[in-house]
C-alpha cells in the first residue's frame, strides 16, 4: 500500500457515534470534527440522521446510519422499513447487520433473503454488511461474504463494535480475497490507533469504522503518514 496523507487516511473514516447514550451535543460534535478532519461519513444511529444531515449540510461529509443494530435478529420486515425511514430522513450510505443465529444455523437463503430486503429499500445507496466477525466461524465469514456480493451489497464489514471483538487483520484479509478487488470492505470495531488502522488497510481495508477517528489521524503531518506495520492483529 502507498503511503497515505492525513486527508487522505481521514477519506476513508466512517466516524462513528453509536453507544447508546450519545445525545444531541455528541452528533453536533462528531459532525464538526467529520467537517474539520475531512471524514467521509459519520455513522449515526435513525434516531439522529435527520439531525446529523442538517449539521453536515453543505460539507463533503455525508451521513451513514445502521439497521438491525446490534445484534441483526430483527424480522427482515423491520429491517425493511428502517431502511426506508433512514433513508428517507437523508442518510446516504445503511450499514445493516447480518442475521448471524440464521447464519450459523444453515439458514442461508432466509439470511441472502434478509440482505435482498434490505437492499432493495436502500433505493441505490451502498449498503455495508456487517458479519460480527467475532461470532462465526471462518467457513462461515467466507459464507457471509459469498451472501453479501451476491446480493449486490457494496461492502462488507467486520463488526458492530457491540460484540466480543472487532476487526482483525486476519479477518479482513480474508474478507478482501473472497469479495476480490471491486467490493468494498470496511474494518470496524476496535480500531484505537493509527498502527492499527494502517494495519488494517494493508490487507485490504478500503473504508475504517473508528469512534476515536480525531486521535488516529491527529498528530500525523499533513504530507504522509508513518510506514505501514507489519505487525499482526
Amino acid at each position: 500500500m502507498k503511503r497515505l496523507t492525513r486527508a487522505g487516511i481521514a477519506a476513508l473514516i466512517d466516524h462513528t457515534v453509536l453507544a447508546p447514550d450519545t445525545g444531541p451535543s455528541q452528533i453536533d460534535r462528531a459532525c464538526d470534527e467529520a467537517q474539520e478532519h475531512g471524514f467521509f461519513a459519520v455513522c449515526v444511529a435513525p434516531t439522529w440522521v435527520r439531525r446529523a444531515v442538517s449539521q453536515l449540510a453543505g460539507s463533503r461529509a455525508v451521513v451513514a446510519s445502521v439497521v438491525g443494530f446490534p445484534h441483526g435478529n430483527t424480522l427482515s420486515a423491520v429491517k425493511a422499513f428502517e431502511t426506508q425511514q433512514v433513508v428517507a430522513a437523508g442518510a446516504a450510505e445503511v450499514d445493516m447487520v447480518l442475521n448471524v443465529g440464521l447464519l450459523k444455523a444453515g439458514q442461508e437463503r432466509l439470511v441472502a433473503a434478509d440482505v435482498a430486503a434490505v437492499l432493495e429499500r436502500a433505493g441505490g445507496r451502498p449498503l455495508k454488511v456487517i458479519l460480527e466477525t467475532a461470532l462465526l466461524t471462518d467457513a462461515e465469514k467466507e459464507r457471509a461474504c459469498v451472501i453479501a456480493v451476491d446480493a449486490g451489497a457494496a461492502f462488507v464489514k467486520t463488526s458492530t463494535g457491540f460484540s466480543s471483538a472487532g476487526a482483525s487483520v486476519s479477518d479482513v484479509a480474508r474478507m478482501r480475497r473472497i469479495v476480490g478487488p471491486d467490493l468494498g470492505v470496511k474494518a470496524s470495531g476496535g480500531i484505537r490507533t493509527l498502527a492499527q488502522a494502517l494495519a488494517l488497510l494493508e490487507v485490504g481495508a478500503n473504508r475504517l469504522g473508528c469512534s476515536r477517528s480525531v486521535s488516529i489521524v491527529s498528530g500525523l503531518p499533513p504530507s504522509a503518514t508513518p510506514p505501514v506495520p507489519r505487525e499482526q492483529s
